[in-house]
């Protein structure tokens, strides 16, 4: 038996990288999962490999900044599982520009996806978190459940050219301690994990030519900056998903029970 078995949980960003590797570690782990992504095909291709190794799963797409989804994403979990113990704030994107040409919508656009997402999202599972616990501890019991929010050492310690994504990300800790404080006494442990280089389509090399938003949004980092970053990690190496999404797994299983407002740091010892 897994250590997450009869656990149900919200991965957002779950078609790809980070939260697809975090999606199919926890289902792996026993959790069923609501896997979303802001297309049909990548979250459904997780749904086919959790239930194709036994797990159990379903995909609820969409992006995360549309209104609608928070309420989506959970009335999925429930109407499908019963229940929601586990949030996981994962989905999101960089939009890159030095602060004196930044747009307005460049600025815009990160809030909304990293930070009012999050919130509306946890606002949205109120019910099934905040106030379930309140029915179970008049009944004696205690159930932990976990909310997950995915920062970047970006928040912590700044970057050039990310001014928008490094507020987003620094705004999203504090959005974690406050939901802390909050909801602490209702067994609830909310957490974030920063990362630093790991292995995704956001970091691979921007010659590549990968876009976001229909052609609109550029991603990846030119390979002559990526390749002395690189060397700024202590442990020499980017992050692959499957490490990143061990850092998440600590944060949503038994292990972490007694951990709540803490940011992990998954980065090769970048912001040490």
């Amino acid at each position: 038996m897994g250590m997450l078995e009869g656990r149900v949980a919200i991965i957002t960003g779950s078609g790809r990288g980070i939260g697809r590797a975090a999606a199919l570690l926890m289902a792996r782990e026993g959790a069923a999962v609501v896997i979303n992504d802001l297309d049909e095909e990548p979250a459904q291709e997780v749904v086919r490999q959790i239930r194709d190794a036994g797990g159990k799963a379903v995909a609820c797409a969409g992006s995360v900044t549309d209104p609608a989804i928070p309420e989506k994403l959970v009335r999925t979990a429930i109407e499908n599982f019963g229940a929601l113990h586990i949030l996981v704030n994962n989905a999101g994107y960089t939009w890159d520009g030095v602060i004196h040409k930044m747009t307005d919508e460049q600025w815009q656009a990160m809030l909304d996806v990293h930070v009012t997402a999050a919130f509306r999202l946890i606002r949205a599972a109120a019910p099934y978190m905040r106030d379930a616990a309140r029915e179970e501890m008049a009944a004696g019991k205690r159930v932990m459940r976990k909310i997950v929010n995915v920062m970047s050492v970006a928040g912590t310690m700044g970057n050039a050219g990310q001014a928008n994504y490094a507020a987003a990300k620094a705004a999203l800790g504090g959005l974690t301690k406050a939901v802390a404080r909050e909801w602490g006494r209702f067994n609830v442990n909310c957490n974030a994990v920063a990362f630093g280089f790991i292995e995704t389509r956001l970091t691979d090399e921007k010659e590549k030519g990968q876009t976001l938003m229909g052609g609109r949004v550029a991603i990846g980092i030119p390979k002559a900056q990526r390749e002395a970053f690189l060397q700024t990690i202590p442990l020499g190496r980017a992050g692959t998903p499957e490490e990143a999404a061990y850092g998440i797994l600590f944060l949503v299983s038994p292990w972490s029970d007694y951990v709540t407002g803490h940011i992990l740091h998954v980065d090769g010892g970048l912001d040490m």
